[in-house]
This record gives C-alpha cells, sequence and structure tokens, in this order.
C-alpha cells in the first residue's frame, strides 16, 4: 500500500477553478438580466426563456464538476461546450434579424467564455485553441459568414486570452513538477544522512572494533576481522551512496504538488532497473566501485544478465587472482550503450589459456560473460598481460536491450 506525503501544497489551478466557477454563476445571471431588459426586441422569446432555463439549471447542477481538474472530465468539457454551441446557434431562432445584424449578444453571451476557459485549464492552450475554433464558426455561422466588427473582436478575444490562460497553466504546471523534484530530493538526502548518522554510531562501528580486535588475536579471529572489515567497506559504500531508497513519484494533484512514496518491489522483466544498485554490493575492501552520479536504467533482464557477467568476472578474480588481489569496477554510461569494466591487479592470464581451459570444459569465461552479453546483443573483451593483470570489458547496446 503506497503511502501518500503532501511535501506541498501550492498550485495555481485550484484558485482558477474557483474562479472559473465564480465566472459562469456570474455570467449566466447575466444573460437572463440581458434578456430580461429587451425581452420585448425578441421575435420568439419563449424560445430564449426555455434555452436560458436550461442554462441556469445545468450551470448550477455543474458547479461541482468544474471545481477541480479530477471532476472536469473530457465528457463533460464536450457537454458544457456542446450547450454554449447550442445557445449561440438558436440566437437567430430567437432573436431578431436586426438585432443580430447589429452585432447584439447570442443567447449565452459571455457565459460562452467560461466553458472555454474550462478547456484551458484542464489540457492547456491547445485544447483551449481547439474549443475557441468552434466558438469562432458558431458565430460566424450565425452572421451568414459577415460577422461585424464587434463580433470578430470578441472571437478573437476569447481566442487569444483562452490560448494565454492555457499555455500559462501548462507552465505552472511544469513549475510545480519541478518543485515537487527538488522537495523530494532534498526529503531523501535528508532521509539518507540521518540514517547515514544512525549507521556510523551503531554498526560501522562495531565492525571496525570486531576488525580491529580480529587482527590483535590471530587465528580465525583475524578471518572473522577481515569479512567484518569488508562488511564495514561495503555497508560504508552503499550508505555514501544512497543507491537503495523508496521509489518517489511527483504529480501534480488538483490541490498541489505531491510526492507519493511506495515502496520498493522487485521490478517484473516488462520495467527498468538502476544497474549500480545491483553492483553495488559487490564493493568491498578489495572491490572498489565506481559509477554514474545518475542512474544507469536498462531493462530488468539485460540489467541482471549483466550483473551476473560481473559477477563472474569477479569470481574469476577471487580464484585466480590469489586472495592479496584487489579488483576495480568502473560503470560507464554512454547513452546508445552501457559499458561495465573489470579490472583486477593479480598476475594475469598466460597466453592460450582460455582456449586450453575450454577444450578442458571450464567454460566459466566462455558461457557466464562472453555467452550473457552475446545473448543481449553486446560483447565481452578481455585483455591480459602476465604479470600486469585482468580487465574484462563488457558492452550492452541500449537499442538492442530495449527491443528485447
Amino acid at each position: 500500500m503506497a503511502k501518500r506525503e503532501r511535501v506541498v501544497r501550492m498550485s495555481v489551478e485550484q484558485p482558477l477553478w474557483r474562479a472559473l466557477t465564480a465566472y459562469r454563476l456570474l455570467t449566466m445571471i447575466y444573460a437572463v438580466l440581458l434578456f430580461a431588459a429587451s425581452y420585448r426586441q425578441f421575435a420568439r422569446p419563449a424560445v430564449a426563456v426555455g434555452y436560458l432555463c436550461v442554462l441556469a439549471v445545468w450551470t448550477l447542477a455543474a458547479s461541482p464538476r468544474v471545481a477541480n481538474a479530477a471532476s472536469c472530465t473530457k465528457r463533460f468539457l464536450g457537454a458544457d461546450l456542446t450547450v454554449a454551441l447550442a445557445g449561440i446557434l438558436l440566437t437567430p431562432l430567437a432573436d431578431s434579424h436586426e438585432r443580430i445584424a447589429d452585432g447584439g449578444p447570442t443567447l449565452p453571451s459571455i457565459w460562452t467564455a467560461g466553458s472555454v476557459l474550462a478547456f484551458a485549464i484542464k489540457g492547456g492552450w491547445r485544447w483551449a485553441g481547439f474549443a475557441s475554433t468552434f466558438v469562432a464558426a458558431a458565430n460566424i455561422v450565425i452572421h451568414g459568414g459577415e460577422p461585424t466588427r464587434d463580433t470578430l473582436h470578441n472571437v478573437l478575444l476569447v481566442w487569444v486570452a483562452s490560448i494565454a490562460i492555457g499555455y500559462v497553466v501548462e507552465v505552472a504546471r511544469a513549475s510545480e513538477a519541478t518543485l515537487a523534484r527538488a522537495l523530494e530530493i532534498e526529503a531523501a538526502t535528508r532521509e539518507r544522512e540521518r540514517l547515514a548518522r544512525d549507521i556510523h554510531d551503531g554498526v560501522l562501528q562495531v565492525l571496525a572494533m570486531v576488525q580491529r580486535r580480529g587482527a590483535e588475536l590471530g587465528g580465525e579471529a583475524a578471518d572473522l576481522g577481515r569479512m567484518a572489515g569488508e562488511q564495514e567497506v561495503a555497508l560504508r559504500t552503499l550508505v555514501s551512496s544512497g543507491l537503495v531508497h523508496p521509489s518517489r513519484v511527483s504529480r501534480d494533484g488538483a490541490l498541489g504538488a505531491l510526492v507519493d512514496t511506495y515502496e520498493v518491489e522487485e521490478p517484473g522483466d516488462g520495467g527498468e532497473l538502476d544497474l549500480r544498485t545491483l553492483l553495488a554490493p559487490h564493493a568491498g575492501s578489495r572491490v572498489s566501485f565506481a559509477e554514474p552520479g545518475t542512474p544507469v536504467p536498462l531493462p530488468v533482464p539485460a540489467a541482471k544478465e549483466l550483473a551476473a557477467a560481473v559477477g563472474a568476472a569477479l569470481d574469476n578474480v577471487r580464484r585466480h587472482a590469489g586472495d592479496g588481489a584487489r579488483a576495480w569496477i568502473l560503470v560507464e554510461d554512454w547513452g546508445d550503450e552501457v559499458v561495465v569494466t573489470v579490472r583486477d591487479d593479480g598476475p594475469g592470464i598466460p597466453a592460450g589459456r582460455l582456449d586450453q581451459a575450454e577444450g578442458e570444459g571450464r567454460m566459466g569465461v566462455a558461457l557466464s560473460i562472453r555467452g550473457r552479453l552475446r545473448d543481449l546483443g553486446g560483447s565481452a573483451e578481455l585483455v591480459s598481460v602476465p604479470g600486469q593483470g585482468t580487465e574484462v570489458e563488457l558492452k550492452v547496446p541500449r537499442g538492442r536491450t530495449d527491443e528485447r
């Protein structure tokens, strides 16, 4: 079950929705009063009365739907625009031709702009342009294709204002997402620092003490001390890198920028995984791990196979380079491919030794390393100089692994 933590309650959208609700109510009253002031001039006032009754009921009933972005659905926006367009197209049936030709108001009057603004706040400037185009076409139709200067002015004003408001809303949403991300990083950093302090004051100090006492006592205690020292280095590396942490998803809700915190779950084969999280546990007193400062995402199967190939390379170091050998893991992200280099300072591999081992049925390098990379569409290159150690370079192309 996801835990939700509201980190900031700031949204430019919510005041806009409140203003839109008030605008729709006031302009509905204005349309009714406008008709009441000149109802004797209407050719068919009954048509106007019927439409205005529908408009009043619709405006009051739809007020909860324009309270926030979640309730203002696409279906509602379509119905709301239909009510506005119907009022414009019914104007020639209710009003006289002379009043319409002189630039008289339509039945919904400026209430129509509220319907267009709802599109702008909900979907941005593209939605606003879409809705205002229909309104402009309806106004041109009732004027027989020859609208007055005032009509063109009003149509252009609605068009420009709605598109501008839609653009401002999009910019505000992007700003809120950036703010939520910054607050997320700040919260994660503080939590990591708190955990690092707790671990340093407890576990790391105990492991360091075990290492020192084991070295002093010697014998089996020395082996325990050595293992404690390796675990201390690995744990210190993990804490300082902060790779394993809850995933947070920033999004913008109706009440502001939210950060949802979810428990970490093992991703399925269809997702992506940060390669660094799989390789970081290999770090220890004799294995150094160098990584980029940003995530290295790979499809889950590719990330696991590449990590397994790195593990096989380190097994070969422990098995053949001796207990005193050191190893280095370097992760590089080149965009189109990911390169992992495993290097050691062991005695190296004599020339022809790998072919001999494969002939004897020892398939560690052939299957555990090269075979895995070949299945991923990548490659594994091994360079070894006797007396100067061995270097294994593993390359996985991103495009190929994304298609798998």
